[in-house]
C-alpha cells in the first residue's frame, strides 16, 4: 500500500502543471495561428499536437509507475537509457531551458506592466531591468523558504490567472458567429498576408506553421513528474499530469479557435499583441483589455514562480545522483537548495542586464531554451521505447514511438541550428560534471569522452558560425 506523506497535494501538482505551462503564449496564440493557418488546418494541428503531448505524458506516467526508483525527474530516464553522461545532458538541458525561459518571462512581465505604467514601456529599459531583478530575487527567496509552501502560493496564483481566461472564453462564445468561422475554413487565401494575396498555402503547409506555436505552450507539462518525489502520494503526480493536460487542451483550443468566429483571419493575423486583450477590447470595450493585461501579468508571475521551483528541484536531484557537485544539492532547513537557487538567480540576472546594450541575449536565450527542452523530451521517449520493449508491452512501445516521432518533428521544425547553439551552453556544464565525477569516484568512460568531445566540437562550430553570420538568431 502506498504510504501517504507530507508534501504537495494532487491539486497543488495540477496547479503547477497548468501554471508552468500557461505563461504568456496563450494570450497571443490566436494571432500567431492566424498568421499561419485558417480554422480547419488549425483544428487538425491541435489534433496532432494533442496526440503528441498526450503520448509524452503517458510515457512519463508509465515510467513513473514502473520505475519509481528513477525519481530524478525526466533526467533519470535519460540516465537509465544512456548512462551517467546521458542523465547529465538531459538534466543540464532542462535546467538551462528553465532559467533561460525565465529571462523571457522577465521581459514579457515588464512589457505587460508598461501598459499600465509607461515607465516600463518596452520591458528592456533600466527601470524595467531593476524591477525585474527585484522579482528574480523575491521569487528566489520565496522558493528558498520551502518548495511545498511555494506550491500553495502557486495554486492561488493559478486560480487568479485562470479567471480572466475563462471570462474571455465566455465573451468569445457569446460573440461567436458561425458564418465568420466557416467563411475561409481551409485557407483559400494565403496565411502570409504580407505577400501576394493570391498565393495559396497547402493544408500541410498551414499545419506546419501551427505546430511550433502549439508545442511551445505545453512546455512545463512535465512539472508534476519533476516534483513527484515531493508529492503526498506518487500516484497523484501521474493523475495531476493527465488532469493538467486536459485542462490545458480545453483552454488552449477554445482560446485559439473561438476568435476565428469573432474576427476574420486577416484581422486576427494583424491584430497587435497581446491579441487576446485586443480581441476582448473589441467585444466589451477598454475594460476587457485591462482585464486581460492584468491576467497576463498574473500569469507570467505564476509561470515564473513555477520555473523557479522546477530547475532548483532538478539540480538538487542531479547533485544527489552524482551528476552535479554536492554543493548544488545542499538544502536548507526548509529542504530548499539554496546554492542552486542563488546560481540560477545570478545567471538570470546577468542575462537580463545585457538588455541594456542589446536584445541579442534575449533571442539567444530563447533559442537555447527551445532546443534544450525538446532534447529532454526526446530522451524520455527513447527510454519509454527501450523499457517497454524489455517488458514486451506493445501498447507502451507505440506510445513511446509516437513521443519520439513528435519530438523529432519539433526539433526539425525548430531548425538544426538551434541544436548546435544549445551545445555552447554545455561547455561550462562539463566542468561541473567533471567535479561531480571526482566527488563520486566515477571514471569518465571512453564513450563519454567521445560524446563530450563531439558536443564541444559542435559548440566551437556554432560559435564560428555565429561569428561569421552563417547562423543568425
Amino acid at each position: 500500500m502506498e504510504q501517504k506523506k507530507t508534501g504537495i497535494s494532487k491539486w497543488g501538482l495540477v496547479a503547477l502543471v497548468v501554471s508552468s505551462s500557461i505563461g504568456s503564449g496563450v494570450f497571443g496564440i490566436t494571432s500567431d495561428l492566424a498568421n499561419a493557418a485558417a480554422p480547419g488546418p488549425a483544428i487538425l494541428s491541435w489534433l496532432i499536437v494533442g496526440i503528441g503531448i498526450l503520448a509524452l505524458v503517458l510515457s512519463l506516467n508509465h515510467l513513473g509507475e514502473k520505475r519509481p526508483d528513477l525519481d530524478g525527474g525526466i533526467f533519470g530516464y535519460a540516465e537509465a537509457s544512456f548512462g551517467t553522461l546521458g542523465g547529465f545532458i538531459s538534466g543540464w538541458g532542462y535546467w538551462l531551458s528553465a532559467w533561460l525561459g525565465n529571462v523571457a518571462f522577465a521581459t514579457m512581465l515588464m512589457s505587460a506592466m508598461g501598459e499600465f505604467f509607461p515607465l516600463f514601456k518596452g520591458g528592456q529599459n533600466i527601470p524595467s531591468i531593476l524591477f525585474a531583478s527585484i522579482f528574480i530575487w523575491g521569487l528566489t527567496l520565496l522558493v528558498n523558504n520551502g518548495i511545498e509552501g511555494a506550491s500553495v502560493i502557486n495554486t492561488i496564483v493559478t486560480i487568479c490567472k485562470l479567471v480572466p481566461l475563462f471570462l474571455f472564453l465566455v465573451f468569445a462564445i457569446i460573440a461567436f458567429k458561425a458564418n465568420i468561422f466557416t467563411a475561409d475554413f481551409w485557407g483559400n487565401v494565403s496565411a502570409n498576408l504580407a505577400q501576394d494575396p493570391k498565393n495559396q498555402l497547402s493544408i500541410w503547409t498551414q499545419i506546419k506553421g501551427c505546430l511550433m506555436v502549439m508545442m511551445w505552450v505545453f512546455v512545463g507539462i512535465e512539472g508534476a513528474s519533476v516534483l513527484a518525489n515531493r508529492a503526498k502520494k506518487r500516484s497523484q503526480a501521474q493523475q495531476a499530469s493527465i488532469i493538467g493536460l486536459f485542462c490545458l487542451l480545453f483552454i488552449y483550443i477554445l482560446a485559439s479557435l473561438l476568435p476565428y468566429g469573432v474576427l476574420s483571419q486577416s484581422e486576427l493575423a494583424t491584430i497587435s499583441q497581446p491579441a487576446m486583450a485586443n480581441i476582448l477590447k473589441g467585444i466589451v470595450g477598454n475594460w476587457g483589455a485591462a482585464l486581460i493585461n492584468i491576467g497576463l501579468i498574473i500569469s507570467i508571475i505564476g509561470s515564473w514562480l513555477s520555473w523557479t521551483m522546477l530547475p532548483a528541484e532538478t539540480t538538487m536531484l542531479m547533485a544527489r545522483d552524482g551528476l552535479l557537485p554536492k554543493s548544488w544539492g545542499k538544502a536548507n532547513r526548509k529542504k530548499a537548495p539554496t546554492y542552486s537557487l542563488v546560481i540560477t538567480a545570478v545567471l538570470t540576472n546577468l542575462f537580463l542586464l545585457t538588455f541594456l546594450v542589446t536584445d541579442y541575449a534575449y533571442q539567444f536565450a530563447y533559442s537555447l531554451c527551445t532546443a534544450a527542452i525538446l532534447i529532454c523530451y526526446l530522451l524520455v521517449g527513447i527510454y519509454q521505447v527501450q523499457f517497454s520493449l524489455t517488458e514486451k508491452n506493445s501498447k507502451q512501445v507505440v506510445i513511446g514511438v509516437i513521443t519520439v516521432a513528435f519530438e523529432l518533428m519539433g526539433i526539425i521544425l525548430a531548425g538544426f541550428s538551434y541544436v548546435l547553439l544549445c551545445s555552447i551552453a554545455y561547455i561550462p556544464g562539463f566542468y561541473f560534471y567533471w567535479v561531480a565525477c571526482r566527488e563520486t569516484g566515477h571514471q569518465i568512460t571512453g564513450k563519454e569522452k567521445v560524446m563530450i568531445t563531439v558536443i564541444s566540437i559542435a559548440a566551437v562550430i556554432s560559435i564560428a558560425l555565429l561569428a561569421t553570420g552563417t547562423i543568425q538568431i
